[in-house]
């Protein structure tokens, strides 16, 4: 750890959108070659800090200093200039360029005869590939590369930018464990050549091995500072939670007045999925919690038939259930909205009757047809009954807001009534009038008997609307919570616990 002034500070940052607050006088101090963590659970800030200190927007109030003396980032260029590099965890590459062309995006280039001279190029960036232990050649393509590869052009990327602070968001959520420590070795060569790194990360045991300070985030303000001997999972638990985990109320049995549709035991794909078993019961709205990465939306492609198990076993019915495609599953009677509504769920260009179809196209037929008058009227209720904000079902899905595009992907289910329908994050990126809207469907799904499993990632969303909630942490159930049990404090706390041996039947 270097000793001395920090380089970087930001300081007394606020921050608000639509009138919320998602910053409310945050302060971070970053030192040159030190590892700094930043933990916080889902909306406690630490992307607004993030996109704030990468120029993407600016601060309604406070100030940013960087050697001592106000700076403004008017522009992620205007940050890379300050020598900031930020790595996502949607990484960023043009998939038809080659390795040393994703490295050199955004740079100037050496060129030769009004040439971009790449054999110079590559003289530079070789010993910084090398020194990183990137293996793929230069100048082969980046599509198909593994997402650790993907990671380590990210890092040549921003030490040929000659980058003072790297800021890696969530770096080993998609990487095994081998992928991760070699990124471990990179992260303490970095600092030793004096590189600061902002390390945002769930993974409480990776916050205290890597890192020489912690700040840690609560509902968009700093609660704590912590350094050394201070970094302890207790003290990173509480700070995150706002109360000791110990405290937490244990769960009581939940009302369990349906039969089981379905049953869940021992399924596993690893690396993300490790044995998980639980039951969903008829009239239910179970929900899954836990951080990113905690293997929830993999279970649901195994209920779903996207994804083969390589072990564990499922009834539908008491009856075997082993779906072998995703059309499978919905003739078996179950139903998805992915987290993905945009790029997965929808057709953003063909109307809301052509979206409402897609999953009630036998029920449609006439002959060798589709009745479109039938479409036209069912698709009208499905808009009356989910008070979809559109002029008529001929309109192009593109056109309505995120909240009545998630309405529509919900109402295919709704004409179709299967049996289980799963709902990975049902209220991402749609605004508090349309989530409340959302919930109520869902729950009267529930009261006319369809079993509901609720994915989400936001802690205060599965007490409204969830008899019980089954957390995950590394790719098994580490907590059934419900009744008096069921709070947010609860499933944060839960989150961030370590993973027994064995899964939790429910």
């Amino acid at each position: 750890m270097m000793d001395g002034a920090p380089f970087l500070v930001a300081e007394d940052i606020a921050k608000s959108y639509g009138g919320a607050q998602a910053l409310r006088g945050v302060t971070v101090a970053l030192h040159a070659g030190e590892v700094h963590g930043l933990v916080g659970a889902n909306g406690a800030g630490k992307s607004t800090l993030i996109r704030i200190l990468a120029g993407v927007t600016g601060p309604d109030s406070g100030r940013i200093l960087l050697d001592g003396r106000p700076v403004a980032i008017p522009s992620p260029h205007h940050a890379a200039d300050l020598g900031m590099s930020f790595i996502h965890q949607e990484l960023a590459f043009v998939p038809g360029m080659s390795v040393i062309q994703n490295i050199m995006l955004g740079l100037p280039k050496k060129t030769r005869f009004g040439m971009i001279d790449w054999a110079a190029i590559a003289h530079e960036v070789a010993p910084v590939a090398k020194r990183v232990g990137l293996g793929a050649p230069l100048f082969a393509g980046v599509k198909g590369l593994s997402t650790a590869e993907n990671w380590l052009i990210s890092i040549c990327r921003a030490l040929i930018r000659r980058a003072r602070l790297i800021v890696m968001d969530e770096p080993t959520a998609s990487l095994s464990a081998g992928e991760a420590e070699k990124l471990f070795r990179i992260i303490a060569d970095l600092t030793r050549s004096g590189v600061g790194v902002l390390y945002v990360s769930h993974r409480l045991d990776e916050i205290k091995r890597l890192c020489t300070r912690v700040t840690a985030l609560r509902d968009g303000r700093t609660v704590a500072h912590l350094r050394g001997g201070q970094i302890t999972r207790g003290a990173l638990v509480g700070a995150i939670v706002g109360t000791s985990a110990e405290a937490q109320a244990r769960a009581q049995p939940a009302p369990r007045t349906g039969g089981v549709v379905l049953s869940v035991d021992g399924l596993a794909r690893l690396p993300r999925v490790r044995g998980v078993s639980f039951v969903l019961r008829r009239g239910e709205v179970l929900g899954l919690g836990g951080l990113v990465g905690a293997g929830r939306s993999e279970v649901a492609r195994l209920i779903y038939g996207a994804d083969r198990p390589d072990s564990g076993t499922m009834t539908l019915h008491g009856q075997p259930f082993a779906p072998a495609s995703p059309a499978a599953a919905v003739r078996a009677g179950l139903g998805l909205v992915p987290e993905e509504r945009r790029t997965e769920a929808l057709l953003l260009h063909r109307s809301i009757a052509f979206n409402l179809q897609l999953a009630n196209l036998a029920s449609l037929r006439r002959g060798p047809l589709l009745d479109g008058g039938r479409r036209t009227r069912l698709a009208l209720g499905v808009i009356r009954d989910l008070a979809i904000k559109a002029q008529g079902p001929d309109l192009p899905v593109a056109r309505l807001s995120g909240g009545n595009q998630q309405k529509v992907a919900i109402g295919r289910w709704l004409l179709r009534a299967p049996d289980v329908l799963i709902l990975d994050e049902p209220t991402r990126g749609v605004d508090i009038g349309a989530r409340s809207e959302i919930h109520r469907h869902v729950r009267a799904l529930a009261a006319r008997g369809m079993a509901v499993l609720v994915i989400s990632s936001e802690p205060e969303e599965l007490p409204d609307l969830c008899d019980r909630v089954l957390v995950m942490a590394e790719g098994r159930v580490v907590l059934e919570l419900c009744g008096a049990g069921l709070t947010r404090n609860a499933v944060v706390a839960a989150s961030y616990a370590e993973a027994p041996a064995h899964g939790v039947s429910a």
